[in-house]
């Protein structure tokens, strides 16, 4: 299309360079812009053009374009209007989708624009109208439609108005009056409070009463009496009759498409509606009863795009369809709804689009002066991928086998097999109550009646917690980034170990691809670091390699690290940890690419081809981070909502991938998240404005927002004490068996160095290691303590040990605000045993609650092992007068008993009026020293 500045109206000019809403006002048929100060103030007599520009992601612009119509608007106005929408479409690159909205009937999209409401005012001004006087408030009543989005229309204020159906406001002088019929849904009535808040701040300055009244609720109640009393007292209300326009029903089949030949639609006859009946070099009108396409080629010109809107308009003048919806859509650039009239639209039918037209508009307009810098595509923003939940909870994962499942030891919960299906439950601390996320797992290799067992297995969980938690459903080679979060360290091998793999390949008579530690095997490694790092097992044969990624090989006595020449250090570090988990205290050598051995291709069975150029995104390195970036459907569930739509709400969720509504083909095995309405997590809350303190209010939708409107803004809360999380069997991760271990390090001189812990840090760091710690990298090693806790002759632990303890203890304790949480060593521990250290451990956690040193408890310890007692300067390893002759790893036992306790009482004020994050790091400070 061509562009010349004669077509583009001044007024125009620097339109659509940044983010926002801009308005025009069509007076004397020209476009006047309009402050934002009186942006969603709509006068009955006018028409308007609205332009709504967002940004993308990428960092291009986007545009949709409005004209509003007032029902006493001239039909000179209105095609002005129309006509004026098209040259804003044109200085913008003709790229904008463009609707026609007429008052009472606007789109959803259009409102979504004003929240909640737009209330259109009597007046006018290129119409001739004068604008309605300030004067003495009258009773208004408005009829309220809509759960998403809210329809106002002011109606007679007559008791006639009312019905069953609806929600109405009553706006006198003193009071405004909420009234909810009877077949209204708590949606509707949610909506509707927040009219009755703009209501109360633009036409009583915040300073009036509000009452909500129950249809059926008579003259008892004094609110109801006084509403009521308004109308001449109670009478039944009538049924809501049917309007002529409610009772037309449009057949799909009527669906007609029309092109136009010189301004006129001439219509197609064809047997089905595809996309090859549409022309570039020609507009076409696609009429779909309540709605009516404008289907504009991208090589017509902009008197022919006006002639279509200007057929589009007669179309929908005449008195049988005023409410029509008229809109404008460029090629390349048509909506989902428009192409699911169609029978068939390939997904192959996309225009090239240039920056031709737009750089054009720019180059006319720099010449005049205006700032043309949003009018060009803008540099796009890189984000990195966030997990949006809580690492350091508990994790049990159980193995699927058959119609049963199978804890899993921690040690293995990281390691999962393609064969096979799992079910993990994950708990985790959150503002003010423990959260919980349990889901199912399905390798690509697993059998379908192990993933049905899986998700009735996930969902009686789910039950058992009275729809709490979050529930997913995950597919691999699919995992969302959380996923990733919460198992840290992940690795995938082939083949399966449950009876539902077994029983496949024995039935198919397929060879068993089952990892075997003995045998030889391929792993790639990818991930963004030691908190999200993942081994996959693949062919182990040349042709797997790939120049940017690190890989482990390794057969029965040999282990290789092969890092590709695109690869950084860090990747390389990734895949000596993973190392760590798949062959522990295992030596293995370090080959760069380029410089492989011959034993190195022998065991892939020779040399062969294998990708070795540079990814060009992050995303693209990382197929489990591209994939989570954007394909996650969430199912939301009200609190209202019956038991059976909680029972299938992950059908529901499964039901729209498979139909796939959006036409954005997305994949079967898209990840899928059922949440609950009052347990929605950080990474779900994330896509919108989210005020956690009101959605933790008791009630539903409306009870809330009602109690928020009177209380004045202010939502009242009460706040729930955290929930012992319930254990299924076996301990939980928090007190999990770590009998993973580290490998040693090999000296080769041919190893390169990398950050990590030594063999030397290892022995050290296990004596300090805190079993209740969440593992947040390599898991700690198993190794003979140096200095061991008791002996044999001690029996049992000292007085003095056992506070430092509880002072190490006190650290790991949540602080004040989570204090109703149970530590994780004891959650879903097994029944206690009579033991001595059984016995200890309640003693510090007793002392724990009461913080004071009990002198005699330290004196009579004193007594016990003879130990003389020395100040507290002479004990420091820095002290100029240090005392000799003492364990030097026991040098709080020398302490006197008040100084002790004043050094105990100190450090635990001290460190709780510290950041949360400097508290962490003295975690760990207390752990390893």
């Amino acid at each position: 299309m061509s562009v010349s500045m004669r077509d583009l109206d001044p007024a125009f000019h620097g339109a659509g360079q940044k983010a926002g809403i801009e308005i025009w006002r069509i007076e004397d048929f020209r476009p006047v812009s309009v402050p934002q100060s009186s942006h969603g103030k709509f006068f009955t007599g006018d028409s308007y053009v609205i332009l709504k520009t967002a940004a993308l992601k990428n960092g291009a612009l986007c545009h949709d374009i409005h004209y509003w119509l007032g029902k006493d608007t001239s039909q000179d106005e209105a095609g002005t209007a129309a006509m004026k929408t098209v040259e804003l479409d044109a200085a913008l690159g003709g790229r904008a989708v463009q609707y026609r909205e007429v008052q009472g009937r606007e789109t959803e999209k259009f409102l979504s624009y004003f929240k909640p409401c737009i209330i259109p005012v009597e007046g006018g001004v290129a119409s001739g109208f004068k604008h309605a006087e300030e004067e003495e408030h009258m009773n208004r009543l408005f009829v309220c439609r809509g759960k998403h989005v809210v329809h106002v229309t002011e109606v007679p204020f007559a008791r006639s108005s009312l019905n069953h159906d609806d929600i109405f406001i009553l706006d006198t002088k003193s009071k405004i009056f909420q009234f909810n019929g009877s077949n209204s849904s708590i949606q509707e009535r949610a909506k509707a409070l927040e009219v009755v808040q703009y209501v109360k701040d633009t036409y009583h300055d915040g300073k009036c009463d509000i009452a909500s009244i129950a249809d059926g609720r008579l003259m008892a109640d004094s609110e109801s009496g006084e509403f009521w009393g308004l109308f001449g007292g109670f009478a039944p209300l009538p049924r809501k009759a049917a309007s002529e326009e409610d009772k037309k029903s449009f057949d799909p089949s009527a669906t007609k498409l029309l092109r136009l030949e010189k301004g006129q639609a001439e219509p197609i006859e064809a047997e089905s509606l595809t996309r090859d009946l549409l022309e570039t070099s020609k507009c076409y009108l696609l009429d779909c009863g309540i709605e009516v396409f404008v289907w504009m080629g991208r090589t017509t010109s902009l008197d022919d795009r006006k002639s279509a809107s200007t057929a589009a308009e007669e179309l929908v003048r005449g008195p049988d369809r005023p409410h029509s919806h008229v809109i404008r859509i460029i090629e390349g650039f048509e909506t989902i709804i428009f192409r699911s009239k169609f029978d068939s639209w390939p997904e192959t039918a996309q225009v090239a689009v240039s920056e031709d037209g737009r750089g054009k508009v720019a180059a006319l307009l720099k010449r005049q002066g205006v700032n043309v810098k949003g009018l060009m595509k803008a540099d796009p923003v890189k984000e990195d991928p966030q997990p949006y939940i809580d690492c350091t909870g508990n994790l049990q994962v159980w193995r699927v086998s058959g119609q049963e499942k199978i804890l899993l030891p921690s040690s293995d919960q990281s390691k999962f097999y393609s064969g096979d299906c799992y079910v993990f439950h994950y708990s985790y601390p959150g503002e003010d109550k423990e959260e919980y996320l349990i889901g199912t797992w399905f390798g690509k290799q697993s059998v379908e009646e192990e993933r049905t067992s899986a998700i009735d297995q996930s969902s009686k969980m789910v039950e058992s917690f009275k729809f709490l938690p979050v529930q997913a459903r995950i597919y691999e080679g699919k995992e969302p980034i959380q996923f990733f979060s919460i198992f840290q360290s992940f690795i995938i091998f082939k083949g399966g170990v449950g009876d539902g793999y077994k029983n496949f390949i024995a039935e198919k008579d397929i060879q068993d691809e089952t990892y075997q530690e003995d045998g030889t095997a391929l792993f790639r490694v990818q991930g963004s670091g030691p908190e999200n790092m993942q081994a996959i097992q693949v062919d182990a044969v040349a042709s797997s390699l790939n120049s940017s990624y690190c890989y482990i090989l390794h057969n029965d006595s040999t282990i290789f690290i092969w890092s590709g020449s695109l690869t950084s250090p860090e990747d390389l570090e990734l895949a000596e940890r993973q190392l760590d988990l798949i062959k522990p205290n295992a030596l293995f050598k370090t080959q760069k690419e380029g410089m492989e051995p011959e034993q190195f291709w022998e065991l892939l069975g020779g040399k062969s081809e294998y990708p070795s150029q540079k990814i060009a995104h992050n995303a693209e390195k990382d197929p489990h981070l591209f994939a989570c970036s954007f394909s996650n459907v969430f199912v939301w569930v009200g609190q209202q909502a019956d038991a059976d739509s909680r029972l299938h709400a992950l059908k529901i969720g499964e039901k729209f991938v498979e139909c796939d509504f959006l036409l954005e083909k997305l994949s079967s095995d898209t990840p899928i998240y059922v949440i609950m309405e009052g347990s929605e997590p950080p990474f779900f809350t994330r896509f919108f404005s989210w005020d956690s303190a009101k959605s933790a209010m008791h009630g539903n939708s409306f009870e809330r927002k009602l109690t928020i409107l009177k209380n004045g803004g202010k939502p009242n809360i009460e706040r729930l004490k955290r929930r012992t999380p319930v254990i299924f069997s076996g301990r939980s991760t928090g007190v999990a068996e770590k009998s993973q271990r580290s490998r040693s390090v090999s000296f080769s001189p041919e190893r390169v160095r990398v950050r990590g812990r030594s063999p030397a840090f290892n022995a050290i760091a296990a004596n300090f290691e805190n079993p209740n710690a969440r593992n947040l990298s390599t898991p700690p090693p198993v190794v003979q303590k140096i200095f061991p806790k008791s002996t044999p002759d001690s029996g049992g632990l000292t007085t003095k040990s056992s506070s430092i303890s509880a002072l190490s203890s006190s650290f790991e304790k949540s602080p004040p605000t989570r204090e109703f949480m149970i530590p994780k060593s004891m959650k879903g521990s097994p029944k206690a045993h009579t033991s001595d250290s059984d016995s200890n451990s309640r003693e510090s956690l007793s002392r724990l609650g009461n913080p004071s040193i009990q002198e005699d408890d330290v004196e009579a310890e004193a007594e016990e092992e003879g130990l003389p007692t020395y100040p507290y300067e002479r004990l420091l390893v820095t002290s100029e007068d240090p005392v000799t002759d003492i364990d030097v790893t026991r040098r709080e036992a020398y302490l006197s008993a008040e100084e002790f306790g004043e050094k105990f009482e100190m450090t635990k004020k001290a460190f709780y009026k510290l950041p949360k994050w400097r508290q962490n790091k003295l975690k760990a400070a207390v752990q390893l020293f």
